[in-house]
């Protein structure tokens, strides 16, 4: 339900492609993103280095790797559910993650989009962990925390 509410029409185009800075792992998508957001969550600014995350969501049967393998590793979110993160193992990019709360979807890292000057963000979630150095866009509307699923 609650991914639901997130959904909200994207510019992104319906199909796109990606991968990590040295090119090991590349990934593709079939589908235009259910959702594009920024997550302020501390799991998100961990993954990041940084004070969040620009994700698109895709859904997972539109989702293919199309050369390379990474490495994952699980963390428990904000949420409260089990997140599988994936990453380069040769240059530590951040690619995409599995939530728990969701097997159906895949959750792009806009940075590593081969254009991602076409990520649109459609809100700021768990806002409440933000930090205060962060300038955030004052036209996205704002969401604390997200309720439970």
């Amino acid at each position: 339900m609650v991914w639901k509410r997130l959904a909200e029409e994207d510019a992104m185009p319906g199909s796109f492609a990606g991968g990590c800075a040295c090119g090991a792992v590349r990934y593709e998508c079939t589908s235009a993103p259910l959702f594009s957001l920024n997550c302020h969550c501390r799991d998100c600014q961990r993954e990041t280095g940084s004070a969040f995350a620009p994700i698109l969501a895709v859904p997972r049967a539109a989702f293919a790797l199309t050369q390379g393998s990474p490495k994952y590793f699980d963390v428990k979110a904000d949420s409260g559910h089990t997140t599988r993160r994936s990453f380069c193992a040769e240059c530590g990019s951040p690619l995409f993650g599995e939530p728990g709360s969701r097997v159906d979807m895949v959750t792009i890292r806009a940075g590593s989009l081969d254009d991602p000057s076409e990520f649109r963000p459609s809100r700021d979630i768990y806002t409440a962990s933000a930090q205060p150095w962060d300038y955030m866009n004052p036209d996205l509307p704002k969401v604390p925390r997200l309720p439970e699923a």
